[in-house]
C-alpha cells in the first residue's frame, strides 16, 4: 500500500471520528436552545453561535472536515467514504456511553447492519484501482440537482407523515453529500475548483437542517441517518458520475448486498429510538 493511501486511511478515520462526536455534542446544545427555525435565519443563526458548547461541537466538525479534504487529495473518493462509513459506530457507542443508556434492538441491529453493510462496500473496494474518468459536466450536474431533489422529497416525507426528525435527518444527509462530493471535484484544481459553491451550500444548508432534527429526534436517528446517506451516497457516485471501476464476480454480488444491509440499517435506525437504561 502506497504511503499516501495511508496518509490518507489515517485522515479519514480521524475525520470521521471527529465529526460524529461533534454531532453528539451538537445536538445536545441544540435540543437544550428555543426553537430553531428557518423561517427566522438570523434569530436561529444567533442561538447556536451564542452557545459556547455548539460552537465547539461545530469546530470539532469543521476540524473533521479539514482533514477529510486533506485525504481526499491523497486517495479515491469510494476509498475516503468507506473508512469514513465507520463513523455510524463511533455515533452509536458515544451516544451510549454519554447517554448512560443501551440501545434498543432496532437501532442495535440497525448500526450493526449499517456498519456491515458499509465495510462490506469497502471490502468490493478492495481490488479496484480506484481509478476513474473525471466524469462530465452535465452528470455531475444531474447528480447534485438530483440529489438536492431528493432532499426536498425527504423534508416532504417527513413532514406529512409526522416524522420530521427522520426527514430531517435523510435531508440533512443528502446535502452533505453534495458537500462532500463537491469536496472531490474541487480538489480536482482547474475550473472544478468552481464546484466550491455546491461544497458551501451543501454544507450549509445541510447543517442548518441537522440542528434543526436535533430539536425533534435523538442523535442517533437524525445523525445516524445523516451519516449513512453521506457515505453511500458519494461512493455511489463515484461508480455512476465518475466511473470508478465496478467489480465482477463475487465482489459485484457483495456490493448490491451492501447497499441492501445500508438500506435496511437506514429503515430500522428511522424506527422511533427506544432505549433501555
Amino acid at each position: 500500500m502506497h504511503l499516501k493511501t495511508v496518509i490518507a486511511l489515517v485522515l479519514a478515520a480521524g475525520s470521521t471520528t471527529l465529526t460524529n462526536v461533534a454531532y453528539l455534542r451538537e445536538h445536545d446544545a441544540a435540543a437544550a436552545m428555543p426553537l430553531l427555525s428557518m423561517r427566522r435565519p438570523l434569530h436561529s443563526l444567533h442561538l447556536l453561535l451564542s452557545n459556547r458548547s455548539w460552537l465547539v461541537g461545530f469546530a470539532m466538525e469543521t476540524s473533521g472536515f479539514l482533514l477529510y479534504a486533506a485525504a481526499l487529495a491523497l486517495a479515491s473518493l469510494a476509498l475516503v467514504q468507506s473508512v469514513a462509513a465507520g463513523g455510524i459506530g463511533v455515533l452509536a457507542f458515544v451516544s451510549a456511553r454519554v447517554s448512560g443508556r443501551r440501545l434498543g434492538r432496532p437501532q442495535l441491529i440497525g448500526v450493526s447492519l449499517s456498519i456491515g453493510g458499509l465495510f462490506a462496500l469497502a471490502v468490493s473496494l478492495a481490488h479496484s484501482s480506484g481509478e476513474g474518468t473525471s466524469g462530465s459536466t452535465a452528470a455531475i450536474l444531474a447528480w447534485i440537482g438530483g440529489t438536492a431533489g431528493l432532499a426536498l422529497l425527504a423534508l416532504w416525507i417527513g413532514r406529512y407523515t409526522g416524522q420530521r426528525a427522520v426527514g430531517l435527518g435523510l435531508a440533512g444527509g443528502l446535502l452533505f453529500s453534495v458537500g462532500d462530493f463537491s469536496t472531490k471535484l474541487a480538489t480536482q484544481g482547474g475550473a472544478r475548483f468552481a464546484f466550491v459553491i455546491t461544497l458551501i451550500v451543501g454544507y450549509t444548508l445541510g447543517t442548518s437542517l441537522l440542528q434543526l432534527g436535533y430539536q425533534r429526534g435523538a442523535a442517533l436517528t437524525v445523525a445516524g441517518l445523516a451519516t449513512l446517506l453521506t457515505n453511500a451516497m458519494p461512493i455511489a457516485a463515484g461508480t455512476i458520475v465518475l466511473r470508478e471501476p465496478v467489480p465482477s464476480g463475487v465482489l459485484g454480488v457483495l456490493r448490491i448486498l451492501a447497499f441492501a444491509a445500508v438500506t435496511a440499517g437506514a429503515i430500522l435506525l428511522a424506527s422511533p429510538e427506544r432505549q433501555t437504561s
